[in-house]
């Protein structure tokens, strides 16, 4: 499912070529790059759900905008290990990510189909909450020059 993502965010974010609405031109234009039936409906249905988020006004709620403190689920610790974690703290320090979009992040994580996730798939579910939320284009930004803009690849020590 995971790579069906990569697929269309790498085909299509920037892309002067819309993404395709018709979920059957979709389905058929993946299935034939040689995704499955399963994995591309999954993808399609973890889309919807990002998308759910981004229609929401607030999807969270939050009652002090200066502070917030995130305690992980044992099922979120399996998912996102410590690097994970740390990196997600990072941008919320550094304003990449805000309550919301930390939230969406992890949300969206939750549901791939990934036991585990590495820090560098956690980038790209970053880029591709931000990048459908709108208001935050200058948090994609920054958080596209932390990614592409690293020479040694890494974001932060």
């Amino acid at each position: 499912m995971f790579d069906i993502l990569m697929y269309l965010f790498e085909n299509y974010v920037h892309s002067e070529v819309e993404l395709m609405v018709d979920e059957d031109e979709l389905t058929k234009e993946l299935t034939r790059a040689g995704f499955h039936q399963s994995e591309i409906l999954k993808a399609l249905s973890w889309l919807e759900r990002l998308a759910a988020l981004q229609e929401s006004e607030t999807p969270y709620v939050r009652t002090n905008d200066s502070y917030s403190f995130r305690v992980y689920t044992p099922e979120e610790i399996d998912k996102l290990d410590v690097e994970c974690r740390g990196f997600l703290l990072f941008l919320e320090g550094i304003g990449v990510l805000n309550f919301n979009t930390r939230e969406m992040v992890i949300d969206r994580v939750m549901e791939l189909d990934e036991p585990t996730l590495g820090l560098d798939d956690l980038k790209w579910v970053i880029l591709m909450v931000l990048f459908n939320a709108p208001g935050n284009e200058s948090a994609y930004a920054q958080m596209e020059d932390l990614i592409f803009e690293q020479p040694d690849g890494r974001l932060h020590s």
